[in-house]
């Protein structure tokens, strides 16, 4: 008698690559999710401003200066030279996102490349690069940007500059710790050992197991990084007027707090519940990054 098996072959299930399971798990954060739509609304609405039909951001009319929320024809009010609230809030979420965002992008590949070249080739590369890092550490993140900013003038220009400049030695010291536990590891030395230059060893070899916690800290450091932005601008050494900013904005409507306290609160409140956004987003994020959680 001839046996028919009917057993089916099982097919294992395709391997997921690391991002796809960093988005999976990120996806199933409802925090995070919160934050990033919230933010992705924030920069849509600040690249797509021109098309949104709103008001001349830079046109005021002495008039109807400090309306308050809801005046016909200004959903959120006038600012002290009459210029609608709503269209400043979203053409400065331009300026304030863009400087909050690409220090910590610059300074993510300066910094990172930096630290990684120190942390793998050691010796006196790794001394001179980190002792020149231990000099911005001697001073607070908030003193030298004013002190760069003070030095190079106001503008957007030079806030990027002084910016980067500060967010740069703590991703280069990031990068340096996470490098130089890497290096030590046995398939590095077996790349060594097959006759890889560093170069190739580096690309190939460290650069994928250390640029996640890199790119996880300088995630962190996005919220800090606008602030501080804001911060500048608040203190006269950002970004110039007339141009809307969250934190020049905030600066000019000092002198209305008494008068229409809303007005002066709103762009605190669009600095405050964009850099919560931005710091939930990035504990969620280093969460879905973490395979061991």
């Amino acid at each position: 008698m001839v046996q028919v098996t009917t057993d089916i072959p099982v097919v294992p299930p395709a391997q997921r690559g690391y991002w796809s399971g960093v988005l999976s798990r990120l996806m199933r954060d409802p925090v995070a999710m919160i934050c990033a739509v919230i933010l992705a609304a924030l920069v849509l609405s600040a690249v797509f401003a021109p098309w949104l039909g709103l008001a001349d951001p830079y046109q005021g009319s002495m008039i109807a200066r400090l309306s308050a929320p809801g005046t016909p024809g200004h959903l959120l009010g006038t600012d002290e030279q009459g210029r609608d609230m709503l269209s400043r809030l979203i053409y400065g979420g331009r300026l304030t996102l863009f400087i909050g965002l690409m220090p910590v992008v610059l300074a993510f590949f300066i910094g990172g490349t930096l630290g990684i070249i120190a942390g793998y080739v050691g010796g006196i590369t790794n001394t001179i690069i980190m002792r020149v890092v231990d000099v911005f550490f001697a001073f607070p993140s908030v003193l030298l940007a004013i002190a760069i900013s003070g030095a190079l003038g106001a503008g957007v220009l030079n806030s990027l500059v002084s910016l980067t400049i500060v967010f740069i030695p703590p991703v280069t010291r990031v990068a340096e710790a996470v490098t130089s536990g890497v290096r030590s590891l046995d398939y590095i030395d077996a790349a060594r050992a097959s006759g890889a230059n560093a170069l190739t060893v580096i690309r190939v070899h460290v650069i994928g197991n250390v640029l996640s916690p890199i790119f996880v800290y300088a995630t962190s450091l996005t919220s800090v990084c606008m602030i501080l932005a804001a911060g500048l601008s608040f203190l006269g050494i950002g970004v110039r007027p007339p141009e809307p900013e969250w934190g020049l904005m905030l600066n000019t409507l000092r002198s209305a707090i008494y008068v229409n306290p809303w007005l002066a609160a709103l762009p605190g409140v669009m600095i405050f519940a964009t850099s919560l956004c931005l710091n939930l987003l990035s504990d969620g994020l280093r969460s879905a990054m973490n395979v061991r959680d």
